[in-house]
């Protein structure tokens, strides 16, 4: 442009102040896209072909001429102005196509997981997904909640750089290595990280990915986890309503087994071995009524249908009567109960629900103790609270096992092996304590004693201050 400008005003014998700012113009033009360099090369070259080719005396380059200089600096710094303008321009724009082009991808990323399935969503679905949408070379996620790294592509060194940015909790970026890790938090906890490998832009592009792949990953976990919640609480209902009915539908039976062998008995025309026969049949079809009973309240504990009602109860009188029932059944056991000092407060309780929750304890101490053994019960009071300690002889209860025989269905170890059992009494007397805001536990502090113990704690009643009008 500047030889083309020089032949046309030099054969139109332009005047040198016209020829300059066409000069001018060819140079706004040209540093509208070139950098800082040629910029001022250009200036340079227009000032010497000027001076050159249209100042007096012509063919000459008199530099020393004050009017080259100013016109040089003039040149120069319309070039650099000029260019530095165009050059911000073109970063602008530049930076808009990109995040354009970042907002984009991440829109179809958004969509794209949130189309997926949450109870198949897992994190090699995810990283699939993120490699086919930013057109990844490899990408690796390490699940920190189960210490599983997964892995997509040809993942190599990226796995182990993905693992050590999560226990580092720091996120980082290896523009030569064209490498990008992040972390995903929840809570204000690092529960995983990510790493993308050929990643178009990492500064833009991999924080937000991190952020949906991680929603998307706790997505997946919060929906397979209300799934199990759903399917669990079917369970539990169908579960209480067949123990329910069965329940009920025991009741009716048994009432006449009872009433019929009551019966026979008044009837005072049975033999001795007959009367043993008919008390047999009315003791086992009682017990089956307390079992039935038993199944019945575990039921309505499980779906939440009892309602306590509390009134004020006298703890020792509760366990004296429970241990006068297991007395006479078990005549040759011995049953021992001991009141600490001062005798413990009244409770507000529900005396049925509290006898149940005893009855359970006991008929434990029966049942995996030897008959020769006996049966200690201690009722004691402190901390605000009413402790009832039921102790029995039998094998100790293995460590790995103390938290679980609380369990619904579970049976220890050794107690399979002595006596059987539904694995529901504990159950269903930690149920109870817990109902009536106290707790149900292992006594360690009779270990020495061998043996097992268990605590029933139960909080005192409140009692009424008198007040003077």
């Amino acid at each position: 442009m500047l030889a083309a400008l020089t032949l046309i005003a030099y054969a139109l014998r332009l005047h040198p102040a016209v020829t300059g700012c066409a000069y001018l113009v060819a140079i706004v033009l040209n540093c509208l896209d070139c950098v800082m360099s040629v910029a001022a090369l250009l200036s340079i070259v227009a000032v010497g072909c000027l001076d050159y080719f249209f100042i007096e005396p012509r063919f000459t380059l008199n530099v020393a001429n004050p009017v080259d200089g100013a016109v040089l600096i003039g040149f120069l710094t319309v070039s650099m102005v000029t260019t530095r303008l165009a050059s911000r321009a073109r970063e602008g724009a530049k930076a808009a196509r990109r995040e354009h082009e970042n907002l984009a991808r991440l829109y179809e990323l958004a969509q794209t997981l949130l189309g997926l399935d949450p109870l198949r969503t897992d994190p090699i679905k995810i990283l699939e997904t993120l490699q086919n949408v930013l057109r990844l070379e490899a990408a690796c996620i390490f699940d920190g909640t189960n210490a599983q790294m997964y892995e997509a592509g040809q993942a190599g060194s990226l796995a182990e750089k993905t693992r050590d940015a999560f226990i580092m909790g720091r996120d980082a970026n290896e523009p030569g290595a064209a490498t990008a890790l992040r972390c995903f938090r929840a809570g204000g906890k690092t529960i995983g990280a990510i790493g993308f490998r050929g990643l178009p832009d990492p500064e833009g592009l991999a924080g937000p990915a991190a952020a949906l792949a991680g929603g998307a990953i706790q997505r997946g976990q919060a929906a397979r986890e209300a799934a199990n919640a759903a399917a669990e609480a079917r369970v539990e209902t169908l579960r209480s309503a067949i123990l329910d009915a069965l329940a009920h539908e025991f009741k009716t039976p048994l009432a006449a087994i009872l009433t019929a062998a009551g019966g026979l008995r008044e009837t005072g025309r049975l033999g001795t071995a007959e009367s043993e026969l008919a008390e047999i049949v009315e003791n086992e079809a009682e017990r089956l009524s307390r079992l039935s009973s038993r199944l019945l309240r575990l039921a309505r504990l499980d779906v939440e249908e009892v309602r306590l009602r509390l009134e004020p109860a006298n703890i020792v009188d509760l366990v004296n009567g429970v241990v006068a029932r297991y007395a006479r059944r078990s005549p040759e056991r011995e049953f021992t109960l001991a009141v600490g000092e001062p005798a413990p407060p009244e409770i507000a309780a529900d005396p049925e629900l509290v006898q149940l929750a005893l009855s359970q304890l006991v008929d434990n101490a029966c049942k995996y103790a030897p008959r020769e053994l006996p049966v200690r019960i201690r009722v004691e009071s402190a901390g605000g609270a009413v402790h009832v300690v039921v102790w029995n002889g039998g094998p100790a209860i293995r460590p790995a096992e103390c938290r679980l025989i609380f369990e619904r269905f579970y049976r220890g170890s050794e107690g399979r092996q002595m006596a059987s059992g539904t694995g529901l009494g504990l159950y269903v007397a930690r149920k109870i304590a817990v109902a009536h805001g106290g707790a149900l536990e292992l006594d360690h502090s009779e270990r020495a004693a061998g043996g097992v113990a268990f605590r029933l704690s139960l909080p005192a009643a409140e009692e009424e201050s008198d007040s003077d009008g």
